[in-house]
């Protein structure tokens, strides 16, 4: 409209220097002038404009020889006609080769992840907090995910626990791959996946997430009966399919890596040291997993999952070993109130591996639960009061969570040197703040009770550390995806 009323100003003032038409032309005449004059112009501008954009645009898709030093460029388009060749053999040069990837002229990764840090102040020890008054940077883990095309994404998760490898508390810290899995995708039904795979039982183990989570510590079942985070090498499908217009199917199988029992064998505190055989399977025996998730309307899923496969014994040990495990896990949500929970059994063949001097018999048998109910809420004074810090955003969660879990349902280890079988049940009370969903401070209070083959509550020298794991306290946790 600008340009339109410029022009006719123009044309406007050229008229005077037409005497002779314009005194013999009506007002309606002078108006079609001036119009048909204006158009004109107008057109001729456009095509103008049209023909420098277009030149700009093919410079800027032409790329200009030799090119600029600075920053990574694409080392393919330093002569012409190179841009045409793929990048691999055909590529020339010495010094510059390091950037030869794809990646960078045409970028397509994603980089984030998440990060917390706790405290806590117990009465003595318990299954997650070896020490009693302490801070803790518990996690720092990057995610690398990457849209290659539509049909093939990769992703994979950098765990750094406790300060990594070079902790100065020496084992404490750890650092791994938790999962680098490339999938290929065909349709929603059916998926293929490979890599190095987050073991789908139970549920928490596939969203672990501290940020995720709304109590500080995780489940004693997906601790010692899962041992989250469990991850193995291997391959399979997954997909989602849709049984009615309100109801959903999800499903996931995959051939892994057996389980590889360490010298320390499988004790009563759990399965944790025959995980992780990401680089070759030891025993030769693939094992399975898979889990099925149904949901039959919004806010309700039941999901059941199961584990079968052989590990190799300690060194000496005579005959093989196997494991199964299943899991039952459970949502349901109803307006700000939630109900999660799991359920899993392990069962563990010829533990005992004889032939073994001085071997510790190990347990047959685990089985664990948990039960958490959340109540989201936020009231409405705080967002009044202090609007920039509770926002629309922000909601607070009551949490109550109840879980149980026999580290020997047949009473196999209550003669060891270790301290036999441990029967642990926790009660926690949970309060947590997310300014965001992304971001969660929590603030929990944790009554632990060890028991022993009798139902006794333990009084000392049961644990490895030579007390019982039934500390009481309070533990405070902020967690935030970056």
């Amino acid at each position: 409209m600008k340009i339109r009323a410029i022009l006719g100003a123009l044309v406007l003032a050229s008229l005077p220097a037409m005497p002779v038409l314009a005194e013999n032309m009506t007002p309606e005449d002078i108006k079609k002038l001036v119009d048909e004059a204006v158009e004109k112009r107008l057109q001729e501008h456009e095509r103008r404009e049209g023909g420098m954009q277009q030149g700009q645009g093919e410079a800027a898709s032409t790329p200009q020889y030799p090119l600029a030093s600075g920053p990574i460029t694409d080392i393919r388009v330093e002569r012409k006609g190179e841009e045409k060749i793929p990048l691999g053999f055909g590529s020339t040069g010495s010094g510059k080769l390091i950037y030869a990837k794809p990646f960078l002229s045409a970028p397509k990764a994603t980089v984030g992840g998440y990060a917390d840090v706790m405290y806590n102040s117990l009465s003595r020890q318990n299954l997650d907090n070896p020490s009693r008054n302490s801070f803790g940077q518990q996690r720092l883990v990057p995610f690398i995910y990457a849209d290659i095309t539509d049909h093939i994404k990769f992703a994979t998760e950098i765990e750094m626990e406790r300060g990594g490898t070079n902790a100065p508390q020496g084992t404490d810290g750890s650092m791994q791959i938790e999962f680098a899995q490339l999938d290929y995708l065909i349709n929603e039904a059916i998926n293929l996946r490979a890599g190095i795979l987050l073991m789908p039982v139970g549920k928490f183990n596939l969203l672990h997430d501290s940020p995720l989570n709304d109590l500080v510590d995780r489940p004693m079942v997906s601790r010692i009966v899962i041992p989250s985070t469990w991850f193995e090498a291997g391959a399979g499908i997954y997909g989602t399919l849709y049984p009615s217009s309100r109801s959903k199917l999800d499903y996931e199988v995959y051939a892994v890596n057996g389980m590889s029992q360490t010298a320390g064998g499988i004790t009563d505190l759990g399965v944790r040291s025959a995980r992780g055989s990401v680089s070759r399977d030891r025993d030769d025996n693939k094992a399975v997993v898979g889990r099925i998730a149904f949901s039959p309307m919004l806010g309700i899923e039941i999901a059941g999952s199961g584990y079968h496969g052989a590990y190799k014994p300690a060194a000496g040990a005579v005959g093989a070993g196997y494991i199964d495990m299943f899991a039952l896990d459970w949502t349901l949500q109803k307006g700000p109130f939630e109900i999660i929970g799991e359920s899993a059994w392990t069962r563990i063949g010829n533990d005992n591996a004889t032939g073994v001097a001085n071997r510790v018999i190990g347990p047959a048998g685990m089985q664990g639960y948990y039960v958490q109910g959340n109540y989201h809420f936020m009231p409405e004074f705080l967002k009044k009061w202090a609007p920039s810090h509770f926002t629309d955003a922000s909601t607070f969660t009551a949490v109550v969570r109840w879980e149980q879990v026999n580290t020997d349902t047949d009473d196999r280890t209550k003669q060891n040197a270790l301290g036999g079988q441990r029967k642990l049940e926790r009660l926690t009370l949970g309060l947590n703040f997310r300014p965001i969903e992304d971001t969660v401070i929590k603030f929990d209070w944790q009554f632990n009770t060890q028991k022993d083959a009798k139902g006794l509550v333990a009084a000392g020298d049961l644990g490895t550390a030579g007390s019982p794991m039934n500390g009481n306290g309070f533990l405070i946790q902020a967690a935030t995806y970056f």
